[in-house]
């Protein structure tokens, strides 16, 4: 197996040939490219009613890239965006991504290294481990939003999104008492409606009877779309391999790979990071990296 590096993918010319064609098959055309980011920056000009703090075309790319070059859509999602964070300031404003390797050590949440078949990576939250009296449920939002302003950042994943795993292994009432509907809505917000970047799909691994009380607090906020692509496996690592092949998954899931921390991502913030365009990028959405 090669060597697996933490690294974002933050050129263009890092996109294989395959997904730039299925990037034009969602609607991007490089010859008219240019034309349809000043239509939609005139779109959010005429409409106003959310002010972003950017307007450069590599940064309205990756709305239009979320909602397939639909520009109503894509603002749709660009005021869902900027409306989150304004209700949620305490996850963006003087938040020290490098202080939550705390999280990252109690290995709740990580994003793997590499890719799947489809070129997506994959979000796992591990919420079994999760200690509430050691990690806050703000805490871990803002240790998802870290890593889903990162993706954004990348090309490969504006065009195919990304998966989730959700293993709840161990899932007890001390979980379900911090699952409140704010939460739930929360939650969805960041994997579903409010992030520039797709969930192509959810998969539910190994759930416990609690299992069913859980959902109740996030089937209200999951719309018609996402639901079709939730995917409820239990123990049964062979319906997960039907959509996500196992030399892409760690071997806890059936596949090939070592578990990779969240605390890595962090030491490629600081290592990699430091006074690059990926450092400014975040720190004009409040993040504080001295």
């Amino acid at each position: 197996m090669p060597t697996i590096e933490h690294k974002l993918n933050i050129t263009e010319e890092e996109v294989p040939e395959h997904i730039r064609r299925l990037a034009q098959e969602q609607g991007e055309c490089p010859r008219s490219k240019d034309a349809v980011i000043e239509q939609f920056r005139n779109y959010i000009l005429e409409h106003n009613e959310c002010q972003p703090h950017r307007s450069d075309a590599k940064y309205l790319e990756k709305f239009l890239r979320a909602r397939y070059w639909k520009i109503e859509n894509s603002y749709k999602l660009l005021c869902s965006y900027y409306k989150f964070r304004e209700q949620n300031k305490s996850f963006y404003e003087k938040v020290r991504p490098l202080d939550l390797r705390h999280v990252g050590q109690s290995d709740i949440l990580t994003v793997t290294p590499y890719r799947d078949q489809h070129g997506h990576r994959i979000l796992i939250y591990r919420f079994g481990l999760w200690r509430p009296n050691r990690v806050t449920v703000d805490d871990i939002f803002r240790a998802t939003i870290v890593l889903q302003e990162l993706g954004s950042l990348e090309p490969i994943s504006q065009i195919v999104g990304g998966v989730g795993i959700f293993d709840l292994k161990d899932l007890g009432l001390e979980h379900i008492l911090h699952l409140s509907p704010s939460v739930a809505q929360k939650m969805i917000a960041l994997l579903v409606t409010s992030m520039p970047i797709r969930t192509s799909a959810l998969h539910i691994v190994n759930q416990n009877w609690l299992f069913n009380a859980a959902f109740k607090i996030f089937k209200p906020f999951l719309n018609a779309a996402m639901r079709e692509k939730l995917y409820i496996h239990g123990s049964d690592m062979t319906s997960l391999h039907k959509h996500i092949n196992p030399e892409h998954l760690p071997k806890r899931y059936g596949g090939l790979h070592e578990d990779y921390s969240y605390t890595l991502w962090l030491d490629m913030l600081k290592e990699q990071c430091s006074g690059n365009s990926v450092q400014k990028d975040m720190e004009q959405l409040g993040f504080i990296f001295d």
